[in-house]
């Protein structure tokens, strides 16, 4: 374990498993995104990386998906901290926007370069519960971008 390794931290809690079940809807969407190359999917996961950014889950489409899906599938409420997983939201955000304006100007390339990050990102959260998201506040943190 990396004893340099810091992840923001605000002690409310959430599910774990609801927000696994968001990023596997987000990496679905991203798949598709990536195989269309279509601006629509893109603005959509922008709105919903928004939403859940800045704490207004409750409007978020794939967070109430989420909800049903962990209800139906009977999944344990399995309490996190919440402030990583907004954390990686807002970056998952940031790099909507650059995505978006790629499609929306024909970078379709460099469009789908950024989308292959969130993809994996996306992965390591759904299938494996690894948040990047701590490496990345981590990194920020050391070189004094954040504080």
């Amino acid at each position: 374990m990396n004893n340099d390794l810091e992840c923001p931290v605000d002690f409310v809690t959430i599910n774990e498993n609801r927000a696994r079940m968001v990023a596997f809807l987000v990496l679905m969407l991203v798949v598709l995104c990536f195989g269309t190359a279509n601006w629509l999917i893109a603005a959509f996961l922008l709105v919903d990386f928004a939403l859940r950014s800045f704490y207004l889950n409750k409007f978020s489409p794939l967070a109430i998906i989420a909800g049903v899906l962990i209800k139906l599938l009977q999944l344990k409420n399995k309490p996190v901290d919440r402030a990583p997983k907004r954390f990686a939201a807002f970056v998952g955000l940031s790099f909507m926007v650059m995505i978006l304006l790629a499609l929306l100007t024909g970078f379709i390339t460099t469009a789908k370069a950024v989308l292959i990050v969130i993809m994996i990102f996306a992965a390591l959260e759904s299938l494996a519960g690894f948040c990047a998201g701590c490496y990345v506040y981590s990194y920020l943190k050391r070189f004094g971008l954040i504080k």
